[in-house]
């Protein structure tokens, strides 16, 4: 792991109403290069919204991505989320050089897509 904060990797977490909103999301920001790698996990929220209790199954996007990346990374997002007031969390996190290096090689815009 690496302590170098030139070498850590960003992570982000959003969420979607459905499967078929978070992969649309998801592939457009693996498209613009924006990220490296989107995980994509049904659950199942209760949170409060307009003073009420609420519940939701939604999707969650775990998004990896280079630290030189985020400010664009949230910008696509909020222009693209489905919600009004997405959820939006933002970490920086170690990784292994060989992942990190890849996250940082890969997602940028520009990049060249992978071999398939």
């Amino acid at each position: 792991m690496t302590e170098d904060p030139e070498e850590r990797v960003m992570l982000a977490l959003t969420t979607e109403a459905n499967r078929s909103t978070a992969e649309a999301l998801a592939n457009t920001l693996l498209e613009r290069k924006l990220a490296a790698c989107i995980a994509l996990q049904p659950q199942r929220a209760l949170y409060w919204w307009n003073g009420e209790l609420q519940t939701a199954e939604e999707v969650q996007l775990l998004i990896k991505c280079s630290p030189a990346l985020v400010e664009a990374l949230s910008e696509a997002v909020h222009a693209l989320h489905s919600y009004d007031t997405p959820e939006w969390l933002v970490w920086s996190a170690e990784s292994s050089a060989g992942y990190g290096d890849w996250i940082r090689g890969l997602a940028h815009p520009g990049a060249a897509a992978p071999a398939a």
